[in-house]
């Protein structure tokens, strides 16, 4: 069967023009990190039409991944993480244009991977901080928008940058020289989900280790977390539809029956903010600066 792109993607129609659905298809994005929540934003973003991605990982897909992550099969045991899915990719869409950077992003390769894209998704470890905070800034001075939607608990929390507005590094309070990696964490933490309401039915304390490298993460948390992105980004390509851009942040938890909306001036410098973060450095007994 010969793969026709308007037949495949009729179903969009009605939600959107079909020329609507041409500018989807013509939008180039970026994906870094093809784990938790990565390759399920890729899946989400093929199956909605757009056809033109860059993806980042150098990691393989091991036992571990396999609660949460799209990709991770036994077929797929030991292989990496970006060649397995853009098989899957092309599988569903044998038209998709695909770059895969399968040493991830790195400090010297960051315009490289940026060149010619519009929209960035995060996908990246909440470890990877001394990579996470340069990407995003040479994003913004590059004119490209950049969306972070996370697994928070069985919900989502997420933040969408402008080049027009405040960026990343100005929201989470990052422009500070000798930060510890423990105050980046927590930062970004903080300022993702400042309203921290999934820590209500954390059942089982002794399973999180922040600072250690393990934190729990379940699969609805990683479809709601596509779920949102998929949705800012096609506002923003369509450049239709309310898009709250940062310092608004938007969290919802399927468990809780909940959602919170929040403004935050200044983002983590707001003086509550501040508080938050303070008081997260003295629970958790860490250093701010190095």
């Amino acid at each position: 069967m010969k793969f026709d792109y308007n037949e495949a993607f009729n179903r969009n129609l009605g939600w959107v023009t079909s020329n609507e659905q041409q500018s989807i298809k013509k939008t180039r994005i970026a994906i870094v990190g093809m784990g938790g929540v990565g390759g399920h934003h890729l899946h989400c973003l093929i199956r909605i039409g757009f056809t033109k991605f860059k993806i980042a990982d150098f990691d393989q897909f091991e036992i571990q991944n396999f609660n949460r992550q799209f990709g991770a099969t036994i077929s797929s045991l030991h292989k990496p993480k970006t060649d397995t899915i853009k098989k899957m990719a092309q599988d569903i869409n044998p038209d998709v244009e695909i770059e895969c950077f399968d040493e991830g992003v790195k400090l010297d390769n960051i315009d490289n991977f940026l060149e010619g894209v519009d929209i960035i998704c995060d996908g990246l470890d909440l470890y990877a901080s001394d990579l996470r905070s340069p990407l995003y800034q040479r994003a913004h001075q590059k004119g490209i928008y950049v969306v972070s939607s996370g697994p928070f608990g069985m919900g989502t929390s997420t933040i969408v940058f402008s080049p027009n507005k405040m960026s990343f590094n100005s929201y989470f309070d990052l422009n500070h020289k000798n930060l510890s990696v423990e105050a980046k964490i927590i930062r970004f933490l903080v300022g993702m989900s400042p309203s921290l309401i999934h820590k209500e039915y954390v059942s089982s304390a002794e399973n999180v280790d922040l600072f250690g490298g393990r934190l729990p993460s379940i699969h609805s948390g990683c479809y709601a977390a596509s779920a949102a992105l998929s949705t800012a980004i096609v506002k923003i390509a369509l450049k239709r539809g309310k898009v709250l851009y940062a310092p608004w942040t938007y969290q919802v938890d399927f468990y809780l029956n909940k959602t919170r909306k929040r403004y935050l001036p200044f983002g983590n410098r707001n003086i509550f903010q501040k508080f938050k973060i303070k008081m997260a450095h003295k629970m958790f007994e860490v250093k701010e600066f190095n």
